[in-house]
């Protein structure tokens, strides 16, 4: 009988790729360089705001705004190949259809030939860095889940101030037409009054109008600057617990065993064969007993 060796399969080329972009991305080298691009593409964006400088360092800017843009695409090819084994978990990622998005768009014809919409796109880079700093990612998935939330504030906030603002147009119209001449310089007025800014010049002049005026100022600054503000905070950080829940890692709980009945026969009967090796074991090994002599009486 010729012992046969097992045939050692070889591993495809995509899960060798993959494991090799893994253990680059994964590295902290990588992120500390790929958060130095990002930080040098922002210092880009600042240094074109001079004129003189923009003008005078032009072509030094335009190659190093080409090699951040060749540094990015580079990360993005090697994010891409450290899912080549599994391609689609890379589109399940928001953050890496958002870092390809960026990247694409630096590329597409129509985008590179308008300067106000490549620089947009440029600045949103920045926001890569959320990539990079967990407290950051937590905060922006944190606002982004407060979006419904802050809608039915802000839905909120206009009807008081639509309210309000009626109220104001009616009593204060004739004597302050500056300020509530019409419902659009009453909403303005009652909007910049939501950050107290000037309450005490408009009560001294509502109380040259009308005592009444009063009750009509402590109760929108009630309403719009504390009821309602609290709210949109309470909002936010429910939304900032959630997203802290989302980003810590949940453990994957321990398979329930799938016994079927014969497993369970199998395993009774294996219990029962050691329960029996076991007494015969200690039969073998107790101690027997020595007969007792006879007691012999006197005659």
């Amino acid at each position: 009988m010729t012992g046969t060796t097992p045939s050692i399969r070889p591993v495809p080329a995509r899960v060798s790729l993959a494991s090799w972009c893994r253990g680059v991305t994964g590295a902290r080298w990588f992120a500390v360089t790929v958060v130095g691009l990002i930080l040098a593409n922002a210092a880009l964006l600042g240094a074109e705001t001079y004129p003189g400088l923009a003008a005078e360092w032009h072509t030094a800017l335009r190659l190093a705004e080409r090699a951040c843009v060749a540094g990015f695409t580079v990360e993005i090819l090697l994010r891409l190949g450290a899912h080549a084994d599994r391609p689609r978990d890379f589109f399940r990622d928001p953050w890496n259809l958002f870092d390809l998005a960026v990247v694409l768009s630096a590329f597409l014809p129509v985008v590179r030939e308008n300067t106000t919409v490549l620089r947009l796109l440029r600045l949103a880079r920045v926001l890569r860095t959320a990539r990079f700093l967990p407290q950051l990612r937590i905060v922006l998935v944190a606002v982004a889940r407060s979006l419904p939330g802050t809608v039915s504030f802000l839905l909120v906030g206009a009807l008081l101030l639509y309210v309000y603002a009626m109220v104001g147009w009616v009593f204060f119209a004739r004597a302050d037409p500056g300020h509530y001449g019409s419902i659009g310089r009453a909403v303005l007025t009652l909007f910049l009054l939501m950050t107290l800014d000037g309450i005490g010049d408009a009560v001294h002049a509502g109380l040259a109008i009308s005592r009444w005026s009063l009750l009509y100022y402590a109760s929108y600054v009630l309403l719009a600057s504390f009821v309602l503000v609290n709210v949109l905070i309470g909002v936010v950080l429910t939304s900032l617990e959630e997203a802290r829940e989302m980003e810590q890692p949940h453990p994957e709980p321990p398979p329930t065993p799938n016994h079927t009945p014969t497993d369970l026969l199998a395993r009774i009967a294996t219990a029962r064969r050691a329960l029996d090796d076991l007494e015969r074991s200690l039969s073998a090994t107790a101690p027997q007993a020595t007969p007792r002599e006879p007691e012999h009486t006197p005659g």
